[in-house]
């Protein structure tokens, strides 16, 4: 999770998940349209999961 994510993650969530899939990007928008707070955590959850996978 580089610096970049996490800012997008904090600024506009969607944007922070763009390349983790299309399912991804539809539940983080749907999030961020319900509260912004959710939108947040949804994308960090996102993007912390799939760095741990990874390595």
């Amino acid at each position: 999770m580089g610096c970049l994510q996490v800012f997008l993650a904090i600024i506009f969530p969607p944007l922070a998940v763009l390349d983790k899939g299309c399912g991804s990007i539809t539940i983080v928008f749907i999030l961020t349209c319900c509260g912004w707070v959710p939108g947040v955590i949804a994308a960090l959850i996102i993007l912390n999961k799939n760095e741990s996978v990874n390595n």
